[in-house]
């Protein structure tokens, strides 16, 4: 009881972060669920993609209506991340086998292999949150290409671990379209929620799916993600993302060693 108590507070913490910094709390979304919880790594990958999903989208709304979101952009990356993130769903996922052998001396267990492929992803995601990511000026045009094969990167690693990849998305945004960064945070809960939705939307109808934990646990979450939201007016956002990195970095490591031994 104890520890579902705590993981329901982190999932109020998963939206308070992913509506400050317009990233990084979904990545704290599969821990919470696998080890909080005792949810299976698979099932919690699609549980992931709803929560932040459905928690993105009511941050769209606001932001939307307070004219943040570059909507152009959002659309742009988006196409080619919701085309990757279902072939990730429904033709990878699917088809790893139960153990998974690479070479001849490593062999993974699934949910296993997932969670260590999570921390790694965990431990390259902290590295942008601790440089901080500054704002680009100078007359090189918005490279559009460029940023539409960042949304099918992003839309794979969405589709196998559950994480938004709010973390490659501001910076891609910052750096290939020349967009300001609150704009492009606001553009990146878009883009999350679209990439989020569309790949929870390949497995809706799975019959393991516990409606009233996933409702209880995003509703927990949004509430956070406004709370994030309303501070992320009124609180220096770049030593924070510094102080979330070396935080989400502990995590990787943490999960990369308990999982490996």
């Amino acid at each position: 009881m104890m520890l579902e108590l705590i993981g329901y507070s982190a999932a109020f913490f998963v939206g308070f972060v992913l509506g400050l910094l317009g990233g990084g709390g979904s990545i704290l979304a599969l821990p919470v669920m696998v080890y909080f919880f005792h949810i299976k790594a698979e099932l919690a990958t699609a549980y992931s993609l709803f929560i932040i999903g459905t928690a993105s989208l009511i941050g769209t709304f606001r932001n939307v209506r307070h004219r943040l979101v570059d909507p152009k952009t959002a659309l742009l990356f988006s196409i080619p991340a919701v085309v990757t993130v279902a072939i990730a769903r429904q033709m990878i996922l699917p088809n790893l086998p139960a153990t998974i052998h690479i070479g001849d001396t490593l062999v993974f267990e699934k949910n296993i292999f997932i969670m260590l492929l999570f921390a790694i992803l965990m431990i390259l995601a902290s590295l942008p949150l601790i440089r901080g990511v500054k704002e680009r000026t100078g007359a090189k045009r918005p490279r559009p290409g460029i940023l539409m094969f960042f949304g099918a990167v992003v839309g794979l690693i969405s589709g196998m671990v559950g994480a938004g990849g709010g973390f490659l998305i501001i910076p891609a945004l910052s750096i290939f379209m020349k967009v300001p960064i609150k704009t492009a945070i606001a553009t990146s809960i878009m883009i999350i929620a679209i990439n989020s939705l569309a790949g929870f939307s390949t497995e809706m109808f799975r019959p393991d799916i516990d409606w009233q934990f996933l409702l209880t646990f995003t509703a927990i979450a949004a509430l956070g993600l406004l709370s994030g939201l309303y501070f992320a007016k009124r609180v220096q956002a770049e030593k924070l993302k510094r102080a979330f990195g070396y935080f989400v970095l502990a995590i990787g490591v943490f999960i990369l060693v308990r999982e490996s031994f």
